[in-house]
């Protein structure tokens, strides 16, 4: 196998889903500048999700509009001719 092909800055990261406030930890090597302080009293990197599994409607079963800056509307006006 070939030497240095994976990452090896692996650590705990907190991922929080910004639609519903669902969070959970997880191993990643996602560089984020954010901390926030987790339920055991440690702080943990933070990267906020737009969607996750609690708030997709393929998991949820219920359809939910997320606009998130305007999509739809810059769509449209590049789209619009």
């Amino acid at each position: 196998m070939k030497k240095d092909l994976h990452p090896s800055n692996y650590r705990l990261v907190v991922f929080k889903d910004m639609s519903n406030d669902y969070a959970f930890v997880t191993k990643s090597c996602v560089d984020t500048k954010e901390t926030i302080t987790w339920e055991d009293g440690n702080e943990y990197p933070l990267v906020k999700l737009e969607i996750s599994h609690t708030s997709h409607p393929f998991y949820t079963g219920k359809m939910k509009l997320v606009d998130t800056a305007g999509r739809i509307d810059k769509f449209r006006s590049r789209y619009q001719k």
